[in-house]
């Protein structure tokens, strides 16, 4: 929902960048070549995997590193 809204609000800037309308009928792949910036949503992935490849670097001991290899145990819960 999010970055739909994102997707939206990219678009209308693109369009007011090139001064177009939405009554002037041009598809988003129109303006998307004529502008040349990518889309939010590949540029929002491309960060997040970046981020995640950088925690999973740190080795200064903080919570990323045990979150990312930490192992349920195997006992039961117990009643109640």
């Amino acid at each position: 929902m999010e970055l739909e809204r994102s997707r939206v609000t990219q678009r209308a800037m693109e369009r007011a960048m090139l001064g177009v309308s939405l009554r002037d009928q041009i598809r988003n792949e129109g303006i998307r070549r004529r502008t040349r910036v990518t889309d939010i949503a590949q540029r929002v992935a491309k960060l997040k995997w970046q981020w995640a490849g950088h925690i999973a670097r740190r080795t200064d001991g903080r919570w990323g590193s045990t979150v990312l290899e930490w192992q349920p145990h195997a006992g039961k819960r117990s009643v109640g």
